[in-house]
């Protein structure tokens, strides 16, 4: 659906993926040198349901949106940094990489676009899944084989409230990060996520003037020490990558799913733990509000193997609960 008649995205909607991407202009040839790729998937596929789980809030620095209907992403890959521009233009996915690692996210560019997710196994046992797979053909789970740049800001996610973890990943990021290479979107400031070691180098008064507090941080800095360990788990099946990542103190079962999710595109990495998940799944699926993690994972009892999935599907839907007490209260570390 486009136009001014397209749903506009809800904060639910947002956080099962769903990220605006025009199709509307055509992109223009670049004009720098790049390293380039088409590739044309055998599949319906949305650029901005598939990459949605990659964006860490509207402002983030390693993602971005043009009017063109490109999307841009700024990574630290095995081999460097690297910028990747994806666009899709009649059925044809349309690439451009830049730096050290264009190499890396050119060869990652089908699994990154789903090229390793089935959703044909997915069944629906429910109309209201059933309606929204048919809404959404082009929903793909991502692989990016990236561990690091998911884990991170998703322990700066734990126990706030995503405005709040936006905040630090975008401030610390900025701050701590490198240009990201090639001709980025104009007034963009795009970077790329600082790199193990200077991760570990900030200072303590930084993480507080961004919001962190010192048990994530300290968590952080534990997974970057480990940095090199932690990134083979993008190779391993979910549950081994999960158990690897949550050998890290403070890594507990809802970080390494939301991990996981995006680094091995795995699609039963349902998030437990969640203040909202359960009552949105039980809404969703029951018409209960209250639901518990237990709860939620019995409704989900017939996607077993698909569990991901169907949350991102059932957030996409629409059906969510309404509001009826105020958001969790935010809190600014830095102003104490």
């Amino acid at each position: 659906m486009s136009s001014r008649f397209a749903p506009r995205p809800t904060r639910t909607t947002v956080r099962g993926g769903e990220t605006p991407v025009s199709t509307a202009v055509p992109h223009p040839p670049s004009r720098s040198t790049a390293h380039t790729r088409s590739w044309r998937p055998p599949y319906a596929l949305d650029l901005g349901l598939t990459l949605g789980p990659l964006r860490r809030g509207p402002a983030d620095p390693t993602f971005r949106t043009t009017p063109d209907g490109s999307v841009w992403r700024a990574s630290r890959t095995p081999q460097g940094a690297g910028t990747l521009r994806v666009a899709l233009r009649a059925g044809t996915v349309e690439a451009e990489a830049w730096g050290p690692g264009a190499t890396w996210l050119l060869d990652q560019l089908p699994a990154m676009l789903g090229e390793s997710d089935d959703p044909g196994v997915f069944v629906p046992r429910h109309r209201l899944l059933a309606v929204t797979v048919h809404r959404r053909p082009g929903l793909r789970l991502t692989r990016t084989g990236l561990v690091m740049e998911s884990l991170i800001p998703s322990i700066l996610e734990q126990k706030i409230t995503t405005d709040e973890a936006y905040r630090a990943w975008r401030l610390l990021v900025r701050k701590y990060g490198e240009p990201a290479p090639g001709p980025t979107p104009a007034q963009a400031r795009m970077y790329v996520m600082p790199e193990p070691r200077t991760w570990a180098l900030i200072p303590s008064w930084e993480w507080h003037k961004a919001g962190v507090d010192n048990k994530r941080a300290s968590t952080i800095l534990r997974a970057v020490a480990r940095a090199s360990r932690l990134e083979e788990a993008s190779s391993m099946a979910p549950l081994e990558a999960q158990a690897r990542l949550e050998l890290i103190p403070g890594i507990g079962p809802w970080t390494s799913a939301e991990t996981v999710q995006r680094s091995n595109g795995a699609p039963d990495a349902v998030t437990v733990g969640d203040v909202h998940l359960p009552g949105i799944v039980g809404y969703a699926l029951a018409d209960n509000r209250d639901a518990t993690d237990p709860e939620m994972l019995t409704l989900l009892t017939p996607y077993e193997g698909q569990r991901h999935r169907a949350t991102r599907l059932i957030c996409l839907s629409g059906r969510t609960p309404p509001r009826r007490s105020p958001k969790m209260r935010k809190t600014n570390i830095a102003a104490w």
